[in-house]
């Protein structure tokens, strides 16, 4: 049985915090040092860091900004965005990180994840997939920041990744991102269903009980940006997360 968990997925863009909606027009809430902090005094079980950026541009992950983030976290850290190699996955470890996120590297070239988990643990290895839609409606893996469909069914991208070694999946949903409105239950419950590794759901938590539905259709742990950096109806900008008492209510069965 895995802990349930409740993890804030923070999105830099050239060392900014940003939010999108379905991937798009990136909007400006913060610094992430400054929302690293205030996470810190949250206790919250683990922090997402994602460049949106980095793997569409070619650029490799910026380790001197982000031994800053880690530096001032005390709480377990993933990075995803521009990692294309072990040594990348190295550097990030030794300057932090305990988890790595493999997104657009792993269509191409799945034997990264294989070596790294051999390396470093599959435990520390993520295997992550965007989610949308291709022009037929059908549910497709997407890449580099989702302007680049491929061929695979997240179904099968997910056994893909698990057989390749990661040892948890993060499944976004471009759909729902931003959307505030809901996760996509049903995608989570079918990649979920067809791996024995955990699944974290991202996209479209829009109140801390849709998050619990994202557990209850088999999520292991739910993912979201927009509850965690807005508040109230008018999205004002408020770095926050539920305090102990809440996150154990949430998760009781």
């Amino acid at each position: 049985m895995y802990h349930n968990r409740l993890i804030p997925c923070l999105l830099l863009d050239n060392g900014k915090l940003v939010k999108t909606v379905q991937f798009r027009k990136p909007v400006y809430v913060g610094d992430p040092i400054n929302a690293v902090k205030i996470y810190n005094d949250r206790e919250v079980d683990e922090l997402v860091f994602l460049d949106i950026n980095a793997t569409r541009m070619h650029r490799r992950p910026d380790f001197e900004y982000l031994k800053k983030i880690t530096e001032q976290c005390f709480m377990p850290l993933c990075y995803g965005g521009g990692i294309t190699s072990l040594e990348d996955i190295g550097m990030l470890f030794r300057i932090g990180f305990e988890k790595v996120s493999i997104n657009a590297a792993a269509l191409d070239h799945p034997e990264l994840i294989k070596e790294a988990a051999s390396v470093y643990g599959s435990q520390s290895i993520v295997g992550a997939m965007d989610v949308g839609k291709n022009l037929f409606g059908k549910a497709v893996v997407k890449t580099e920041n989702g302007t680049h469909g491929t061929k695979y069914h997240p179904v099968d991208y997910a056994k893909r990744l698990e057989d390749a070694g990661a040892g948890e999946i993060f499944l976004n949903s471009i759909t729902q991102d931003g959307m505030m409105n809901g996760y996509d239950y049903e995608l989570i419950g079918e990649v979920a269903q067809s791996v024995q590794v955990p699944v974290i759901a991202c996209g479209g938590a829009g109140s801390l009980q849709d998050c619990r539905k994202a557990i209850d259709s088999g999520a292991s742990a739910a993912a979201a940006g927009s509850i965690f950096v807005f508040w109230g109806v008018n999205k004002a900008v408020l770095i926050n997360y539920p305090d102990s008492a809440q996150t154990a209510a949430l998760f009781a069965d």
